[in-house]
């Protein structure tokens, strides 16, 4: 009979290493705004930084790293999926033109590992420093019983602000408008459960060597998402480019064309040219695997677009210089229309959202 939570399989005493060896990467994220530092109940951050705001807009957002997580358990390897978090949920909150404020994460674990803990969250903090956003708190809690040992899973929730009159979205998209697709750094963190299912199918294990990918196949994988909102709010902040900027949509669940869709408004289209590009490696190797085409894939993986940005077509090459400038590769895939008619293979809005209509046509480029 277990007559303490120790017997029960939760070490409290690990959680409070855990904290002690994550504590320096955490106070790296924090500004002036953040009071208390580390191991309070709540995180507190001043919003009297808000005060200089006409009318201030909060911006929320909620993720997780979804099954990715079973890679990295598999190689021992958690330094990337921290970044994995921050990049789905604080470019969720660019998107609407938002900078982000704070973020609070979340582990569940089989078994308190505190340097393991440190090492997720220490991925966490380097993502949350280069988006200029304070990691306030967060909490693990050991679930003995319910996960494996080494078993964990991780999700957080964000704030941000916008002003009110700064707002992005499909209000703001016309006729005519460029849309311009920003490179992935690869399968960023969905479709996960079809990628484990793919390398079941074919018996490739996680350590297993494919020479079109460079090295061991959960390596590849493991690749974190790239982090937009930087660069994303460098270029709203341009005097030239900034005005420029209309909507933005991030390449998540769903894949490309209906988060597309979700921010254009009801009687707009888009045509989505595959030749502009060529899928990542990554996606084509694992297409031949499970003995399907790429484009059997479009509404799971971002197949190398990560984030697409609606601009004014006249300052679309500027505003695509300067985002190849901050180290991210930008091209224009097509243009927002007045819909057509006949609407046969266009995907009309998704996630609840009335939106636009896109297909995407052609064939990709080799």
């Amino acid at each position: 009979m277990a007559n303490s939570y120790a017997e029960a399989g939760v070490d409290t005493e690990a959680g409070d290493r855990a904290v002690d060896l994550m504590k320096a990467a955490v106070a790296r994220t924090h500004g002036p705004e953040v009071l208390g530092g580390v191991g309070g109940f709540a995180g507190l951050f001043d919003a009297s930084a808000l005060l200089g705001y006409r009318k201030p807009l909060l911006a929320s957002g909620t993720d997780g790293v979804g099954t990715k997580v079973a890679i990295a358990q598999a190689l021992d390897k958690h330094d990337t999926v921290g970044q994995d978090l921050v990049g789905m949920i604080i470019d969720d909150i660019v998107v609407v033109g938002a900078k982000p404020l704070f973020l609070t994460d979340y582990i569940a674990c089989g078994k308190l590992v505190p340097e393991r803990i440190a090492e997720i969250v220490g991925g966490v903090a380097r993502a949350c420093e280069e988006t200029g956003t304070a990691l306030v708190g967060g909490e693990t809690a050991e679930h003995p019983g319910l996960l494996g040992v080494d078993e964990y899973d991780l999700a957080g929730a964000a704030v941000g602000v916008v002003e009110a009159d700064a707002l992005l979205g499909p209000d703001r998209v016309k006729d005519g408008d460029a849309v311009l697709a920003l490179a992935s750094s690869g399968l960023h963190s969905n479709g996960f459960s079809l990628v484990r299912k793919i390398l079941a199918d074919a018996k490739l294990g996680y350590r297993d060597h494919l020479d079109e990918l460079g090295g061991p196949v959960g390596l590849a994988l493991l690749e974190p998402t790239r982090l937009y909102t930087g660069a994303l709010l460098e270029i709203l902040g341009d005097p030239v480019a900034g005005p420029a900027v209309h909507a933005f949509s991030h390449v998540t669940g769903g894949g490309i064309a209906a988060n597309l869709a979700r921010v254009l408004p009801v009687g707009m289209s888009v045509d989505v040219d595959r030749s502009t590009w060529t899928p990542s490696t990554v996606f084509q190797v694992l297409s031949d695997l499970s003995d399907t085409a790429v484009t059997d894939h479009e509404d799971t993986w971002n197949l190398g677009i990560g984030m697409f940005a609606i601009v004014d077509a006249e300052l679309a090459g500027t505003v695509a210089a300067d985002l190849a400038g901050r180290g991210i590769e930008t091209w224009q895939v097509g243009s927002v229309t007045a819909s057509a008619s006949d609407l046969a293979g266009f995907v009309h809005g998704a996630k609840g959202v009335d939106g636009g209509a896109v297909r995407l046509v052609g064939d990709y480029a080799r």
